[in-house]
């Protein structure tokens, strides 16, 4: 018996190691840069806080709908090279709905997200995609200088929205395409 199970033993050793040894199936590569390119954020306040307008929960009724349209830059000085392009990208993470590119919100209101904009066109953009696919904006460093404008508002998700505060939030970096 003792014999059997030092034979089992050893069978299933040799096939896990056989298992591991196995070939190759592909190969992954990862391309990428690191730039010289910087630039002070706000002057060098990075983070940034938007304040959106009290909206009556009625403007939010139907999915879909929209209030509360607000700007916002985010303001760039002493970049490195001049000229060039820089855009945000805004990463993905525990607040970004994948499924519909806005900000998740807590805070008590419900069947409500905050949408981004870029200004210069309104178009949408779709937060936590890959950088190519947000439609961030990039625009030109003019002097070492950029602004990089955008809006936010309220979004009505999954039916009409519940009062309750809004608050949300999204990680950013700058990218120099």
């Amino acid at each position: 018996m003792q014999t059997q199970l030092i034979a089992a033993l050893a069978f299933a050793g040799a096939l896990a190691i056989s298992q591991s040894a196995s070939a190759a199936d592909g190969n992954i590569t990862f391309n990428g840069e690191v730039t010289g390119q910087t630039c002070a954020i706000n002057g060098g306040t990075n983070d940034l806080v938007v304040t959106l307008p009290t909206v009556a929960a009625s403007a939010l009724d139907t999915v879909g709908k929209t209030a509360g349209l607000t700007p916002f830059n985010i303001d760039l000085t002493g970049c490195a090279a001049t000229p060039g392009k820089v855009r945000v990208a805004f990463e993905p993470g525990a607040t970004v709905d994948a499924s519909t590119g806005r900000l998740r919100t807590t805070g008590g209101a419900t069947n409500v997200q905050i949408g981004l904009r870029n200004a210069a066109d309104t178009s949408t953009i779709n937060l936590g995609a890959a950088a190519a696919g947000q439609n961030s904006t990039a625009v030109d460093i003019v002097n070492g200088n950029a602004s990089l404008r955008y809006t936010a508002e309220y979004v009505a998700t999954g039916g009409a929205a519940t009062v309750g505060l809004v608050t949300t939030s999204v990680v950013y970096s700058l990218a120099y395409p």
